[in-house]
């Protein structure tokens, strides 16, 4: 790319290209021309030209998913019919101060670490640089070769490894040689500057932290997706150094078994030969080869045994701290509650309940009228009335059980008005008057 003895990439191809980039020359040769000295000459041009670009130079990042890139590269993936976009400059300055891009020196000034210096030999960087970006800032243009890191596309690839890492069988232990996270990575870094730079957005994270130990670098992953990593101590050098001593011993194991069986078989060759020495000699040599193996297996099982013994302590340790926050928490949820005031609301509430129960009764003992009455005497004035009502009753006619017809001749009506003459008569008889006046049959003149 633009670091010595990387080849810079080719044009982009057609397909990544806008549709006027072939078919518009007017429109291409403005976005190819360079930038008004002030975008108040004309803003409507100055912007469009901008967000054309910004936008081609976001998109090509992304779509070759590497993180750094420079002026020369760009010039070279936007040459058109032999012509590079002259104002290439002022966007990736637009860029830089819109926090898309940043200088690689100023994100290696910025990552505190106290490790930094194992990737010094391979930035190849100087703190003079690194004094001279921060005191000129992204005002200025970047030179050809000045390398420049997508931020935002930096984040993602780190979020990459670290779930890389996450669901591989390194993540039974935190800590990890950098060699074999260099190896689990091949596929997702294309090159070794790439895979530190991702270490490096990783530990401005706090997500990871590098120790070199004997030599050898090891990096250290935080526990959670959101937690924040912790210093290396002397458990996490210890849990590593029997991590490794358990591989070399499982190595050792494998080399002396295939040894032991090329033994034997080199015996029964020896027997098909009728080279009866040799293959007692071969014999003994396997005898000896397994015997080491048996010896390296006990070895073999007591550092798994104490690295079983570690994780469980660790889970241990977990769990105890959840017990921990959990009481912490209990405590704090149940401060101001004691049995007394349990056993006093309780009564409170009691009392409340009865006092709403007698307001209910009083309330449903109303009259409509808004006035009590005593149900003892409504009962005795009911009694009174029917009593009284039985003594007024009245000997009536029956009732007459033949149905009139539509038309009634006048001998039938004055024979009923006869009847009802006499019957009221003998009821005039039985029932003194109080008057002395004469009566007629129910007061008729006919």
């Amino acid at each position: 790319m633009c670091s010595p003895g990387e080849a810079p990439p080719g044009p982009a191809p057609a397909g990544d290209l806008p549709p006027e980039w072939e078919t518009d020359d007017e429109r291409m040769a403005f976005l190819f021309s360079a930038f008004k000295q002030s975008r108040e000459v004309n803003s409507t041009e100055w912007d469009s030209k901008m967000a054309f670009w910004v936008g081609l130079v976001l998109a090509r990042g992304r779509r070759r998913g590497a993180v750094r890139t420079c002026l020369r590269e760009l010039q070279n993936g936007f040459e058109r019919r032999g012509s590079v976009p002259l104002g290439l400059g002022t966007v990736l300055r637009e860029l830089l101060r819109r926090g898309k891009l940043q200088r690689e020196s100023d994100f290696m000034a910025s990552v505190d670490s106290s490790w930094i210096s194992w990737g010094v030999g391979v930035f190849i960087l100087k703190p003079l640089k690194w004094t001279l970006s921060s005191v000129l800032g992204d005002s200025k243009i970047p030179e050809e070769e000045e390398v420049l890191i997508y931020v935002e596309l930096l984040q993602e690839k780190a979020e990459e490894v670290y779930r890389l890492y996450q669901s591989s069988a390194l993540s039974s232990h935190p800590v990890v040689a950098l060699s074999e996270l260099r190896s689990l990575c091949a596929g997702l870094c294309p090159d070794e500057r790439t895979f530190y730079l991702l270490l490096l957005q990783l530990q401005k994270e706090k997500r990871v932290t590098i120790l070199e130990q004997n030599g050898e670098k090891i990096v250290k992953f935080a526990r959670g997706l959101h937690a924040k990593v912790s210093p290396m101590n002397d458990v996490d050098i210890g849990v590593y150094q029997l991590m490794q001593s358990e591989q070399l011993l499982s190595q050792k194991v494998e080399s002396l078994s295939q040894e032991a069986e090329k033994c034997k078989e080199d015996a029964r060759s020896a027997c098909r030969a009728g080279k009866k020495q040799l293959a007692l000699r071969c014999l003994k040599s396997k005898r000896r080869t397994e015997r080491r193996i048996e010896e390296l297996h006990s070895k073999l099982d007591a550092v798994q045994g104490i690295l079983d013994r570690i994780y469980a302590s660790q889970t241990d340790q977990m769990v105890f701290n959840a017990y921990q926050a959990g009481v912490g928490a209990l405590k704090l949820s149940m401060k101001d509650v004691t049995v007394e005031r349990a056993e006093n609301l309780v009564d409170q509430i009691q009392e409340l309940c009865d006092t709403q129960d007698e307001v209910a009764q009083t309330l449903a003992g109303v009259g409509i009228n808004g006035l009590e009455m005593d149900s003892e005497e409504l009962e005795k004035e009911l009694d009174s009335l029917l009593q009284d009502s039985s003594k007024d009753s009245l000997d009536l006619p029956p009732v007459p059980q033949k149905v009139l017809s539509a038309s009634i001749s006048d001998a039938e009506l004055e024979a009923e008005l006869e009847q009802l003459s006499v019957s009221a008569g003998d009821l005039a008889q039985k029932t003194p008057s109080a008057s002395s006046e004469p009566k007629t049959a129910l007061g008729l003149s006919l």
